[in-house]
């Protein structure tokens, strides 16, 4: 009895490496916790309403800079010469209504990035955002903020040319800021909280 055994045996051991049979995975998941990660954490609303105000803040810096510029300097070439006063009170019309506009679109802008959990990943025990959700978020937003700006521009100074100007600068200007602003804040966990058992344990 004890002979087939061993050539059972030795005819197992001799299958090569494709062949023979994978541990099964555990039913229940992971073994290991860390194998596991928690589910990603909820996104507050107060989170999206903080990004909405500082990017805000340096977006409309930005837009009150190039529209004052860009009208005083590109003005007399469209033959429409401004003064520099003016220059600057239709740049500060554009870049305070563009506050209001501008701050409601990248509210709804975040809050429709917050239900996906694409590009989230789980690195040194924390949820951080991957390089290619945050450069499809940059370029997603510049094309609907500069459709705003370009909008406000026409509106304010009546031509679209200087609109033209003002909104395809800005996409260069915004990209870089908006980037570097998303990274900042992918490492900052305000506004976020746990879902899950954890959540429940940890309350």
């Amino acid at each position: 009895m004890s002979e087939p055994r061993a050539k059972h045996a030795d005819k197992r051991g001799s299958q090569p490496p494709s062949m023979r049979e994978l541990p099964e995975k555990p039913f229940f998941g992971p073994e290991t916790p860390r194998l596991d990660p928690p589910q990603r954490p909820a996104i507050k609303p107060w989170r999206s309403v903080a990004k909405a105000v500082s990017w805000r803040a340096i977006g409309t810096l930005d837009t009150l800079i190039l529209s004052f510029l860009l009208i005083t300097y590109l003005g007399p070439i469209f033959g429409a010469p401004v003064a520099t006063t003016d220059a600057l009170e239709t740049a500060g019309y554009i870049a305070i209504t563009e506050v209001v506009t501008k701050f409601t679109l990248y509210f709804l802008h975040e809050r429709a990035w917050s239900l996906s959990g694409w590009g989230i990943v789980y690195r040194k025990e924390r949820h951080r955002e991957t390089m290619r959700r945050t450069t499809i978020k940059t370029g997603l937003w510049r094309f609907i903020a500069s459709l705003d700006t370009f909008a406000l521009a026409w509106f304010f100074t009546g031509s679209a040319a200087t609109a033209v100007s003002i909104g395809g600068l800005e996409i260069f200007t915004k990209l870089v800021l908006y980037f570097f602003h998303e990274r900042i804040w992918a490492r900052l966990p305000f506004g976020l909280a746990e879902r899950g058992p954890q959540a429940k344990a940890t309350g």
